[in-house]
Parts: C-alpha cells; sequence; structure tokens
C-alpha cells in the first residue's frame, strides 16, 4: 500500500505491556523499538499520569518527535495514545505505531499506512479511538505451529537468535527514521522491504 507523504510523523506509539514480567517478550517488541530510538538520540522517558504512559521528547534533525509506551495493558493501548494525540492536536495521520507482528518472520520489519487490526489487540484498541488512518511499523516475531498457542507464544520470550534477528530490525527501523519524518514514506519502504528475507525458524 502507497504511503500519504502531506502529513508529517510526530508521534510514535510503541506498543506492549507494562512490568518486569513483560519487558523481554515478543509481543514488547513495539516498546523495544521505542527504548532503542530514544537512545539512538539520548532521549529517555518519563512517566506522565495525564497521558496514562512514559514519554520522551526528542529532536531528529530539525524535526520534534514525542515517543509514547502505553502505561496501560495491551488492549487498552488506545487510551494513552488517544490523549497524548489530542494534546498534541494530532490526526491520526501524524501517528506511527510500532508493533509485533505474527504474520512476518522475526527480522523482517514493514512499513504501512491504515488498514485493520489483524487480530492484535493493542491496534484493535487503537483504532477504536482513533480510526485506521495512522501508520504502522511492524516487526516480525514468527508464528507458532498451532493458533491455540499464540496467546502463550507472544507473552514468552523470543529465542536468543530471533531476539537478535527482530533487534537487527530495529536498528534498520531506527536508521529510516529520518526519511520517515522527512516524509520519504515510499523511501523507507523501499530500504526496509529490500532487507533480506528472514525465514522462520522451525519450531
Amino acid at each position: 500500500m502507497l504511503m500519504a507523504a502531506s502529513v508529517q510523523i510526530q508521534l510514535v506509539v510503541g506498543l506492549g505491556n507494562p512490568g518486569a514480567d513483560y519487558v523481554l517478550t515478543r509481543h514488547n517488541v513495539g516498546f523495544w523499538f521505542v527504548d532503542a530510538l530514544a537512545r539512538a538520540h539520548g532521549g529517555s522517558f518519563s512517566q506522565e499520569r495525564k497521558f496514562s504512559g512514559d514519554v520522551c521528547r526528542l529532536t531528529l534533525g530539525d524535526r520534534e518527535l514525542r515517543l509514547l509506551k502505553p502505561g496501560t495493558f495491551m488492549n487498552r493501548s488506545g487510551q494513552a495514545a488517544q490523549a497524548l494525540a489530542a494534546y498534541l492536536k494530532l490526526p491520526p495521520e501524524a501517528i506511527l505505531v510500532a508493533h509485533d507482528d505474527l504474520d512476518l518472520p522475526a527480522g523482517a520489519a514493514r512499513l504501512k499506512q491504515g488498514g485493520g487490526h489483524g487480530g492484535h489487540n493493542g491496534l484493535r484498541d487503537i483504532i477504536d479511538h482513533l480510526g485506521e488512518n495512522f501508520s504502522r511499523l511492524r516487526f516480525g516475531i514468527g508464528r507458532p505451529l498451532h493458533a491455540e498457542e499464540v496467546i502463550d507464544y507472544v507473552l514468552k520470550r523470543a529465542s536468543e537468535h530471533d531476539q537478535s534477528l527482530i533487534m537487527e530490525a530495529v536498528t534498520a527501523a531506527i536508521a529510516v527514521m529520518p526519511r520517515i519524518l522527512n516524509g520519504e514514506m515510499e523511501k523507507a519502504m523501499h530500504e526496509l522491504h529490500s532487507r533480506e528475507a528472514v525465514p522462520c525458524n522451525k519450531r
């Protein structure tokens, strides 16, 4: 899907569950990304109760950017996203949501604008609060062999190999953020999508 470049991205929402028990779980890949992005640019998060989450303010080049980690659990992510978007007076098109994706292999990263939630509870709640017209940064985590294993799978730690692949994708996504903020979405997409495909590990 082609991505419109008419609205500048000003808010990146990383999806995950709060608390030490979830830090390294697959479902927290969105948190991994915004944490790494903040570190790469000398930023840090602070708790903002009025936004129901942790917020970081960054300057990348001449662009100002907010990062958000909702402090609610995954299925209530929209509450925090809506609160900060309303405060900043941002339309959904100015928001990029980073999240895990079962339909992509570990190590893959994809940019997409709009669309449904694909069964992802964090996306579902953000859509309920903001509509579908935000951009998505999807990080592959692979899929378990059986559908009934999905909940347990996303709430467990990935193998060291898969963690390494995912962090390589996070690094690649950080590298294209200047393009994203400059409205060069299609170039950013091409750079991310042209990375060598990484097959899922056999499980």
